[in-house]
């Protein structure tokens, strides 16, 4: 039985990983490597849209430091929480569309984000596969 108190924890709960989901946005935007390092569980395991298997925040920190700031795009990217699944109360798996938008057209990405609740109650990225939405 879900009480008041349960309830407004769940929505504190979905209004935090939105809000690191936000994050992820912004600091893509701004090619910001040390503000989307700081999303990042120190066990973390990452998976890029290559296929590019990252273990660790030592190994997402030094691929992130070396590509990020240099990338280059025509255009913007958004990121939308689309689900989150609750697997525990401190674990969350959730989808997110993520949009390129460019002058060619959009292309389309769908990363999965399973987040962890540290003890301080932040959302942190603890296991992320990042896969490539391919065209009809």
């Amino acid at each position: 039985m879900n009480t008041e108190a349960e309830s407004t924890t769940g929505q504190t709960d979905l209004k935090a990983i939105e809000d690191v989901v936000a994050t992820v946005e912004r600091t893509q935007r701004a090619k910001d490597p040390e503000g989307f390092l700081a999303l990042f569980h120190p066990d973390a395991l990452w998976t890029t849209g290559h296929g590019k298997v990252l273990v660790g925040l030592d190994a997402i920190a030094e691929f992130t430091r070396a590509v990020l700031p240099t990338a280059t795009w025509d255009g913007e990217v958004t990121y939308e929480v689309v689900h989150t699944q609750f697997l525990r109360p401190d674990v969350a798996a959730v989808k997110v569309r993520q949009v390129y938008h460019s002058p060619q057209g959009d292309t389309e990405g769908a990363p999965l984000y399973v987040m962890t609740r540290q003890d301080d109650g932040r959302w942190l990225l603890h296991a992320c596969q990042n896969t490539a939405v391919q065209a009809d």
